[in-house]
């Protein structure tokens, strides 16, 4: 896997009173320089989101307060929108889009399915008349619209339910002349030039991904598609991210992969793949060995896990295995740490146990699992016998997950 920094632009949008009360969330480039290099607006909207659900987490990026996210016609027409948050995101809709009555029913849906929406860098005219009956908010960029005009502007949208957004603030007097038209939001570089929050980005082969589209549209089994999820230890650490935002309701103890999918649920992780899609970048590109070592560990330690006796008739007991395996090598794969893992993720006691202290069942097999690898036998004897494991059960499930991840990477 192409190891990469994700970034993220993240812009504050203030009340009158000049506290904080949401963020318009912006595309950034590396090959830019951090900046945006918006060509693609398709791209650059579904990278956002892409990022804040998966890559940083909507409440570590937002905390309670509302993100703000440009859209263009593919991405504002798409059902992938239904994975996004309705308390938490604002659909930007682009000044490019064009007033069609496919538009106008599309942004009443919306509505109906309780988005909020907005009007981004708006100039008042009387084709949008029963948009300005939908939308929640109309953005005017004070560069596009000067000051001295926006007066006419205001007492055109005043009949209007909606609320005014004053961006490109760049000033106290700009600030205050549109506070005192009745301007309810303000963004600006008076108040605070983008910030650009940086995070390792998971990224992830478009084969797989291609691979469980297929799989969701063909209305697969269930396991048959959590079998392709495990093979990649970056969708498997993205979906306990999905199943642990408040978005998708409780936060559950996680115990496996399967628990994760059924919080989120089919129709989401179908979304979410979509997405994924939309944001992709390079077509084929390879994972590292890493990620190859974490689905053949998660493998192995599951198939042992099956063996031992203390753990036998617990249905749980392959997934927890599983889980370990995967996390524990999350350190190495995408330099995020084991406090991050363990505060970030709802995970069950017996598998946080096993990932910070080697204690524990899982905590036992993990070491086994470690000690194999770095062929220490007479380690491996003495923890094979203590949790009572033969040598051929240990054979076996080498080469059990040796086939599984073969069979589950290259289909």
């Amino acid at each position: 896997m192409q190891q990469q920094t994700c970034l993220i632009g993240r812009q504050p949008i203030l009340a009158d009173n000049e506290h904080v009360v949401a963020y318009e969330l912006l595309f950034r480039s590396i090959a830019a320089n951090n900046i945006a290099d918006v060509n693609d607006a398709t791209f650059s909207s579904a990278n956002v989101i892409n990022n804040t659900l998966t890559n940083f987490g909507i409440e570590s990026l937002l905390g309670a307060r509302r993100g703000f996210i440009n859209l263009d016609y593919e991405l504002l027409m798409s059902d992938v929108l239904e994975i996004i948050p309705r308390d938490k995101i604002v659909l930007e809709l682009l000044e490019s889009l064009q007033v069609t009555d496919e538009l106008i029913e599309r942004c009443r849906t919306l509505k109906e399915m309780g988005f909020t929406l907005a009007l981004d860098d708006h100039e008042y005219s009387p084709i949008y008349h029963e948009l300005y009956q939908i939308v929640d908010i109309v953005k005017a960029d004070l560069v596009m619209t000067p000051i001295e005009r926006l007066p006419k502007m205001v007492k055109s949208l005043r009949p209007y339910p909606l609320k005014l957004l004053a961006e490109k603030v760049e000033t106290r007097a700009a600030f205050m002349a549109c506070r005192n038209m009745g301007f309810d939001y303000f963004q600006g570089f008076y108040f605070a030039k983008p910030s650009v929050l940086q995070k390792r980005r998971f990224a992830e082969s478009e084969s797989i991904l291609f691979r469980l589209m297929r799989l969701l549209y063909d209305d697969a089994e269930t396991k048959e598609i959590e079998e392709i999820i495990k093979s990649s230890s970056t969708l498997t650490y993205k979906l306990l991210v999905m199943a642990n935002s408040a978005a998708f309701g409780l936060r559950e103890q996680i115990n496996s992969l399967h628990s994760a999918f059924a919080i989120v649920g089919r129709n989401q992780v179908k979304r979410w793949i979509q997405l994924a899609l939309f944001a992709s970048e390079n077509m084929e590109q390879g994972e590292s060995p890493l990620v190859d070592t974490a689905a053949v560990r998660a493998g192995f330690m599951e198939q042992l896990a099956l063996k031992l006796p203390t753990l036998v008739g617990d249905g749980d007991v392959p997934g927890k295995a599983f889980l370990v395996g995967i996390l524990s090598l999350m350190q190495q794969t995408y330099a995020i740490t084991l406090d991050e893992l363990t505060e970030n993720l709802s995970l069950d006691e017996d598998i946080k146990i096993a990932l910070t202290a080697r204690e524990g069942p899982y905590g036992k097999l993990l070491t086994l699992t470690e000690r194999y690898e770095s062929l220490d036998f007479d380690a491996i004897a003495d923890i094979r016998e203590e949790l009572g494991i033969s040598a051929d059960d240990v054979l076996q499930a080498q080469v059990t997950s040796y086939r599984w991840c073969a069979a589950v990477t290259n289909g």
